[in-house]
């Protein structure tokens, strides 16, 4: 319903014309190819694949399409996995309709565009202390699975695991793997 309401908003727009939408980031890439798509409106929750892992995919596949990403979720560790991902902007969603129109604009003449509150939480909050495989672990660890079964499905040693899990318990300040996953969801780090 919220896709298919900015489809229409920004159909409205006389310079701005609506050449495809799919409900899944694993469809975003065929689909930008398929339609030669100038600016892609992804958002951080879809299924299939999340906004942040579809841009990376369309960032190699199409480097020439624009990536604008909206989300509810205005959180800063999302603002900085968006632009390492290759997003051109980021936006949340109860920004009014006329400024996604506005960004569609901006990032075709070559600009970044980020919402301003969020760039400054963003700078105030520093950088994801989690590395890649330490938030893999974190992830996998998330549904309270046990570390024999994170490791086996990660294809690591019991060990290793237990080892990332405290690292990263440790750089979020959490008391246990639960309170770790809640804090680094919460920062928009997994």
């Amino acid at each position: 319903m919220v896709r298919e309401a900015l489809a229409a908003l920004l159909g409205l727009e006389g310079d701005i014309e609506v050449v495809a939408q799919v409900a899944r980031g694993d469809e975003v890439v065929a689909s930008a190819v398929a339609n030669d798509v100038e600016v892609a409106i992804l958002d951080i929750e879809m299924p299939g694949l999340t906004g942040i892992e579809a841009a990376a995919l369309l960032r190699r596949r199409r480097p020439a399409t624009k990536i604008v990403i909206v989300t509810t979720f205005g959180r800063p560790g999302y603002l900085r996995r968006a632009m390492e991902a290759g997003a051109d902007a980021f936006l949340v969603k109860d920004a009014p309709a006329s400024q996604l129109a506005e960004a569609v604009r901006r990032v075709l003449r070559g600009e970044r565009v980020i919402d301003p509150t969020l760039a400054a939480a963003a700078l105030a909050e520093g950088a994801n202390p989690l590395t890649s495989r330490e938030r893999d672990v974190l992830a996998a660890a998330a549904d309270g699975s046990a570390n024999a079964e994170v490791a086996q499905r990660l294809h690591l040693s019991e060990g290793t695991v237990r080892n990332y899990l405290s690292a990263a318990i440790q750089k979020t300040g959490a008391r246990n793997r639960a309170e770790a996953v809640r804090i680094a969801r919460e920062k928009g780090w997994l």
